[in-house]
């Protein structure tokens, strides 16, 4: 199976999550969980990854050190703020509601509209 893009305005709820879960991470070891999570059926691209995590930072959702990798490279690790933990709250429940919502219209026939 081929690899799929992550979905415009998923991959920030992705990350945040990504962070919740599994504490601070560089931006690759964040990009790599995210393709792992997804049964490697998402491919994580560096060159859009990084824009959200600045995004993010900039909007008080994550802060980020300087570290060093597993492999003794100098990496920036980002952390969820607690500012973070409560937009993932939120957009997680507006996630659910939403997919709620479309499995509705999927799963309907005619004659349940009778």
């Amino acid at each position: 199976m081929a690899k799929r893009d992550v979905q415009q305005g998923t991959l920030a709820l992705m990350v945040l999550k990504t962070l919740e879960v599994l504490g601070p991470l560089h931006g690759y070891g964040i990009a790599r969980r995210i393709e792992q999570i997804s049964g490697e059926m998402l491919a994580v691209n560096q060159g859009t990854l990084y824009p959200v995590l600045l995004k993010l930072e900039h909007e008080g959702a994550v802060k980020s050190e300087r570290g060093t990798s597993e492999n003794n490279r100098k990496a920036r690790f980002y952390r969820l703020t607690a500012a973070g933990r409560k937009r993932l709250r939120v957009e997680a429940q507006e996630w659910a509601q939403t997919t709620a919502l479309m499995d509705r219209f999927i799963a309907v026939k005619a004659e349940d509209l009778a």
